[in-house]
């Protein structure tokens, strides 16, 4: 980071909130309670952190649901573990609710699962120095989820909550999402049709951005079959091209043909030929057999499919088809598709809201909020709402390394977004 913006993000973190102008006295107060709660806040990162949460790792994702649930409850949330089927291999959600009926109805998003699993090399919370923390899983996403905390926290220490319809959903399954969706969804997307407003806690995409559209994700695989010959008939009447040459017109032709759409991106991620071909979907693993005197019998792809709306993703999808059904001579293909993340598109409304947000971090001196660009974010858990509600992404802590061993948090940024996170809210419940 250049010296200049380091100076400039450190004069906006330490800026004493009070000399903001606009701010009511109310406002003020939840600013104070921030400020006292915020070594708290940061003790609480480092306990859930230190505590493994990977998908696949059921009864650590339960043991920090439970540990935010008590934290729920000890500010009068009620509070519910959702199971899911035994079969599905997943922990479970924890939604946390109040049910009042003032101002617009709230959706707070975060997930408790991580992507280091119990068979990982997983470390623990570490200092790296005294705004920096080695966590894993802790800027992707607990950090996310203790600014949820902690700022109903300051509001409920002044009284503010009473009145307000609130749901919190921490999902156990965001990092490898449990199928079939309409089961692992399900209770989001029913908070999401109680609800006027959503907003998403994942990890920041930068002090000074939000997100108001995420791209929809989607599998594809393509199977193509040949005729099993000796190599020296190849290209011949009898023959044909091979299942090798079948599948690299496909794949040639979805990139010159299929290519070209704002926003929208796709990736074969493995591809297997040979005589015999078999690949474990489960593990994403797989073994070929073949000759190069052997003409090839089987081919297959598997890849993924990014898009900004449902639209795009069905205009890519009938390409795809119809090039998939112009085969060479003798050989035979079909692609499938397999649904994950839907879009959440760039509306209004979801401008509308940062305009909001970006009047409230105004009002704290800390800068103006612009739009992050949708193709540079993956799909998340706000995207299976979007359809039904305004929503707001990108709301969680700031760091660096997700996804790797040198994960990272920037705890100077937690107070501060911690009050962002407060004000909008007071702002959005006592808004008709």
């Amino acid at each position: 980071m250049p010296i200049k913006r380091f100076f400039t993000l450190c004069f906006l973190f330490f800026t004493v909130s009070f000399s903001a102008q606009n701010l009511s006295k109310t406002e003020k107060k939840i600013i104070a309670s921030i400020e006292k709660n915020n070594a708290d806040a940061i003790t609480f990162l480092e306990k859930v952190v230190n505590i493994n949460s990977g998908t696949l790792n059921a009864k650590g994702v339960k043991e920090v649901g439970m540990v935010f649930k008590d934290a729920f409850e000890s500010i009068n949330f009620e509070t519910k573990w959702i199971e899911m089927p035994s079969e599905m291999n997943r922990a479970g959600h924890l939604f946390a609710e109040t049910s009042g009926k003032k101002g617009k109805k709230l959706l707070l998003i975060g997930h408790l699962d991580t992507v280091f699993e119990e068979d990982s090399p997983f470390q623990k919370f570490k200092m790296v120095n005294d705004s920096i923390a080695h966590a894993p899983g802790g800027n992707d996403m607990k950090g996310g989820d203790v600014i949820v905390l902690y700022a109903l926290k300051a509001l409920h220490d002044n009284g503010l909550l009473k009145n307000a319809q609130i749901t919190v959903a921490f999902t156990g399954d965001e990092e490898s999402t449990g199928k079939p969706l309409t089961v692992s969804r399900k209770d989001l997307v029913e908070a999401a049709k109680k609800s006027d407003i959503a907003l998403g806690f994942e990890t920041s995409t930068g002090f000074n951005y939000a997100t108001v559209a995420r791209r929809g994700s989607s599998g594809w695989a393509v199977e193509v079959e040949g005729k099993r010959a000796h190599s020296s008939g190849i290209f011949s009447e009898r023959t044909g091209a091979g299942a090798i040459f079948e599948i690299s017109r496909i794949l040639h032709e979805f990139y010159t043909e299929v290519k070209g759409e704002d926003l929208l991106t796709f990736n074969p991620g493995t591809l297997l030929g040979g005589t015999f071909v078999n690949f474990d979907s489960a593990t994403s693993k797989g073994d070929v057999f073949g000759k190069s005197n052997v003409v090839a019998q089987k081919a297959m792809v598997r890849g993924g499919l990014r898009f900004i709306s449902e639209e795009q993703k069905e205009r890519a999808r009938a390409k795809m088809r119809e090039i998939v059904s112009n085969s060479l001579p003798h050989t035979s293909a079909k692609v499938t598709f397999t649904d994950s993340y839907p879009a959440m598109k760039p509306t209004e409304g979801n401008n509308g809201l940062l305009s909001i947000l970006n009047d409230v971090s105004l009002d704290l001196n800390q800068g103006e909020v612009l739009a992050y660009d949708p193709g540079k974010r993956g799909a998340a858990d706000v995207s299976f709402v979007a359809e039904y509600v305004d929503c707001l992404d990108g709301l969680g802590t700031m760091g660096s390394g997700a996804h790797t061993p040198e994960e990272t948090v920037n705890l100077n940024t937690i107070e501060a977004l911690t009050k962002r996170t407060a004000i909008l809210i007071y702002r959005l419940i006592n808004t008709k």
